[in-house]
């Protein structure tokens, strides 16, 4: 059996594919590659999956789908997946070898000695495109380094410390049976991808390396300001998921529960200011109307959200309350690098 199944969603990724294979297959054959062709119409995308699959048939799989989005990408690269660990790997990201190669060691670690580990955090770098020195996002005050724990043992994450796609390794047969599967045709859905599977993880660990490199500098990336408010629809469906995901989900542990409110009042932070952003009467419509699809859903998870630090920010009233908003958000997104 494979230590780590990877999976990379190729929508027309030719361009830049193969770059994100060959630092995985540094992990040899403790990987299984599992390389998702999302109906690419534009380029030989298809083909370089197959040839790739043919010049390493023992780590490397070629799934062909007609075009289902991301998620979709990523439900196919799960049900294919026969390794004890898994990983999503974007086709324009890539990861650091030598830092693979701790995350192997680290798993291996886990395994041979019955450890039952659940989910591994390591640091992801924001590679954006013209800027000199490289964000970095790490959680060693959140973690101890190598400190196997649970969610009420030595964990504290701050409010710049949220988990992403890029930081994060689920054992494969837990995100099975948490019953995980993303939406068709939508964005943002590696939200969901982090969200839903928080309260079936038992044990968990992180790692201090350097490890996903998260490519930004497209301008057509679903993480473009501009982008994202053409798109907001879908950035509002993903938050409605994972509002009613957090309703029906009994939350053991506090600290866990306090986390995952945290990061659902960034989601409502990030789709309201978009709202704001578009600079048009029907957009602040559609901001009042999900807040009160909110408080009509549920009074109590309404009132956590609006009454959040992020909540009240990003509802103060009138056009200077607007800019204060907006204001607001250029400061944290200095912290997030959201874009």
């Amino acid at each position: 059996m494979k230590l780590l199944s990877v999976a990379i969603p190729c929508y027309n990724s030719a361009a830049y594919m193969e770059h994100c294979v060959e630092t995985l297959l540094t992990g040899g054959e403790d990987m299984e590659i599992i390389i998702v062709n999302d109906g690419s119409q534009k380029d030989n995308t298809a083909e370089i999956a197959d040839r790739l699959a043919a010049e390493h048939p023992t780590i490397i799989k070629a799934v062909h789908q007609e075009n289902g989005g991301h998620g979709q990408a990523v439900n196919t690269g799960l049900k294919n997946a026969t390794g004890l660990y898994f990983k999503v790997v974007d086709s324009d990201d890539w990861v650091d070898e030598k830092a693979l190669q701790a995350v192997l060691k680290t798993l291996h670690y886990m395994v041979d000695n019955n450890k039952n580990l659940d989910m591994l955090l390591s640091n992801f770098v924001y590679e954006k495109q013209g800027v000199k020195h490289k964000k970095v996002m790490q959680y060693r005050s959140a973690l101890k380094p190598k400190l196997i724990t649970s969610w009420d043992g030595k964990v504290k994450f701050n409010i710049a410390q949220y988990i992403l796609m890029h930081s994060v390794i689920y054992r494969t047969q837990l995100l099975k049976d948490c019953g995980l599967e993303l939406p068709k045709h939508t964005f943002y859905v590696d939200n969901i991808f982090v969200f839903q599977p928080l309260p079936y993880v038992k044990k968990l660990c992180y790692i201090d390396v350097d490890f996903y490199r998260y490519f930004i500098g497209r301008e057509d990336q679903s993480v473009n300001e501009s982008v994202m408010i053409s798109r907001i629809d879908q950035h509002i469906r993903v938050t409605k998921i994972m509002s009613e995901e957090i309703l029906k989900t009994d939350i053991k542990s506090k600290k866990l529960e306090k986390y995952m409110y945290q990061y659902l009042s960034m989601m409502y932070c990030i789709a309201s200011v978009m709202l704001i952003l578009a600079n048009d009467e029907e957009k602040l419509k559609e901001k009042e109307a999900l807040w009160q699809w909110l408080k009509d859903t549920d009074e109590a998870l309404y009132k956590k959200m609006r009454y959040s630090p992020l909540g009240i920010v990003m509802n103060l009233p009138g056009k200077i309350g607007r800019k204060l908003s907006v204001f607001g958000y250029k400061v944290t997104q200095k912290i997030f690098g959201f874009n």
